[in-house]
């Protein structure tokens, strides 16, 4: 039979030792995540239609003609978690309690090529009398619409899209690691995404 300060010195010593072992058991959480950073992405396409009107006048007040264009395109968002900035203060467990708090969601790749617009020739009329839609003017047609897809990415259900991926996937993860209570929140809902100018020209994040 234990005397008491024997029992005591025990029980002192296994929480000791449960203590010990808990940042050996978040870090090997974390690399296990950080390695499926690669697959927490998420692609979509977004349709757009582009299109605009150049109007030449003969004074400020009498329109002489206007030239339309109107083109399809498309373009290829890719968004992820950018799982390797997961750190071990962000990850709690309770035997086979775990609960992680995962960066927002943030575009990885956008893609807006040229290839793939379609003019439509039966509604555009690029050359109205004495009026006529340059290149420049298309190509600042399909800059202003790459802004508009870019500035409405967040309200199309990618941010909640790729969530409910990266929940599915990590848990799948974490199960085979024999978790059983699997809790996962994100820090921010909003999307992240590196701005452009109005020139076209980026001006992201190193």
């Amino acid at each position: 039979m234990k005397t008491p300060s024997a029992s005591w010195s025990a029980l002192i010593g296994l929480l000791l030792g449960l203590i010990a072992c808990q940042p050996d058991e978040r870090g090997l959480v974390v690399g296990k995540i950080q390695q499926a950073s690669d697959l927490a992405t998420t692609e979509f396409t977004v349709d757009k239609i582009v299109h605009g009107t150049k109007t030449r006048k003969f004074s400020w007040f009498l329109k002489l003609s206007e030239a339309r264009f109107l083109a399809y395109s498309q373009a290829t968002v890719k968004t992820g978690i950018d799982l390797g900035q997961i750190a071990e203060r962000d990850v709690e467990i309770e035997g086979k309690r775990i609960t992680l708090r995962l960066p927002p969601v943030k575009v990885i790749n956008f893609s807006y090529p040229p290839a793939g617009f379609v003019e439509d020739s039966l509604i555009s009329d690029p050359k109205a009398f004495l009026n006529k839609i340059s290149l420049d003017d298309q190509e600042e047609f399909f800059r202003q619409a790459e802004l508009d897809i870019r500035n409405n990415l967040a309200y199309m259900g990618v941010v909640e899209t790729t969530q409910q991926h990266t929940r599915a996937l990590l848990t799948q993860l974490l199960r085979a690691l024999g978790y059983r209570e699997i809790y996962i929140s994100f820090q921010s809902d909003a999307l992240l995404i590196d701005p452009v100018n109005v020139s076209g020209e980026e001006e992201g994040n190193d």
